[in-house]
C-alpha cells in the first residue's frame, strides 16, 4: 500500500492513521493477463488504481474491432467514469494488458468514504482535473497533427509505452491499424 500512499501525498496530506481508514475503503484483487474486469452493457460498479501492471480500456467499433480509448499503468486510475458516477451500463470494456495488481472501490464505499474523508473528495478532485486535461490535448493533438507527428509525439512522451504495451494496442490506441503502425515504423527507422 505504500505505493498508493505516495500517490495521495502527490496532492494531500494524509497521516497514517487516516491513510489506514481510507485504504480500508478499497479491495485489493490480482488479475491475469487478457483478464476481464468491466463487459460492456454490465453496470459500471468499481473504479480501479493500478498498483503493479496495466489496464487498458476499449469499445468494439460498428466493424468489430476494438478501439483502445484509455490506458492506465502504476499509479493511474481507470472506469467508465459517467458510468460509474450514475451506477448505469457501461459502454465500454476494461481489461488486463499484463498480470496486474489492483485497487478497486465501489460507488457506495466512494460515498462512504468520501463522507467520512472530506480531503478524499479534494484528491478525487485533483486527479479529475488532471485527466480532463490530458483528454484535452489528446483531442487536440487528433485535429492538429498528422498520423505520423502523433505517433512521434505519443512515442517521445511515453517511451516505455512503446517498449511495454503490444504494437496492436498502441495503434488501437492511436487509432490506427497495426499494418499502418508498421508502415510508420519502418518509415522512420530507415
Amino acid at each position: 500500500m505504500e505505493t498508493f500512499k505516495a500517490h495521495l501525498d502527490k496532492f494531500i496530506s494524509i497521516d497514517d492513521q487516516e491513510f489506514a481508514s481510507v485504504i480500508s475503503y478499497f479491495q485489493i484483487i490480482n488479475t491475469g493477463k487478457k483478464e476481464n474486469l468491466m463487459l460492456e452493457g454490465e453496470i459500471c460498479k468499481f473504479k480501479y488504481f493500478v498498483l503493479e501492471g496495466c489496464l487498458r480500456k476499449f469499445f468494439i467499433n460498428e466493424k468489430g474491432i476494438e478501439q483502445t480509448t484509455e490506458f492506465a499503468i502504476e499509479n493511474w486510475w481507470i472506469s467508465d467514469t459517467f458510468a460509474f458516477e450514475k451506477q448505469m451500463k457501461s459502454d465500454f470494456n476494461i481489461q488486463a494488458v499484463e498480470k496486474s495488481r489492483i485497487l478497486m472501490i465501489d460507488y457506495s464505499s466512494q460515498e462512504h468514504l468520501l463522507e467520512k474523508h472530506p480531503v478524499m473528495e479534494r484528491y478525487f478532485r485533483m486527479v479529475y482535473q488532471t485527466a480532463y486535461a490530458a483528454a484535452e490535448k489528446r483531442l487536440r493533438y487528433l485535429y492538429e497533427m498528422t498520423k505520423e507527428e502523433y505517433y512521434i509525439h505519443f512515442s517521445t512522451l511515453y517511451p516505455w509505452f512503446i517498449q511495454r504495451i503490444p504494437q496492436y494496442l498502441v495503434a488501437s490506441f492511436l487509432g490506427f491499424t497495426p499494418e499502418y503502425l508498421s508502415e510508420i515504423r519502418a518509415k522512420l527507422r530507415s
